[in-house]
């Protein structure tokens, strides 16, 4: 269902803002049948653990989907863009996603429907 937007446009949320955390919180309990506080332990507990497993610098795998590791950025010279004034910017951790190949299948469409969904 879509918000009217006036001139009898339809938008929907997700089409405006990207799916989120509470959309697949309700998406995991009407495809499981899980009430959806289940559901949402299920996902918190879920980001939980690869946060977790990335905070001990451990990379996380999930077949077909993709993988998380992170990445130390090295210092480096930047310049502030408000004033140009050159500044270092730290050393930082970065998280890097990288897809796997069924993911990337699957957003090219070169994957049947039924292989997606399920």
């Amino acid at each position: 269902m879509g918000a009217p937007l006036g001139w009898g446009i339809n938008i929907s949320r997700e089409w405006m803002f990207g799916m989120t955390k509470i959309d697949i919180i309700n998406r995991v309990a009407e495809r499981t049948g899980l009430p959806k506080q289940d559901a949402e332990t299920a996902i918190e507990t879920i980001i939980s653990l690869i946060k977790g497993t990335l905070g001990k610098d451990e990379q996380v795998i999930l077949r077909r989907f993709g993988s998380f590791q992170t990445r130390v950025k090295n210092p480096r010279m930047g310049r502030n863009p408000k004033t140009g004034e050159e500044a270092e910017i730290s050393a930082r951790t970065v998280v890097r996603f990288k897809a796997g190949k069924h993911f990337k299948q699957a957003v090219n469409g070169e994957l049947p429907i039924s292989e997606v969904i399920e």
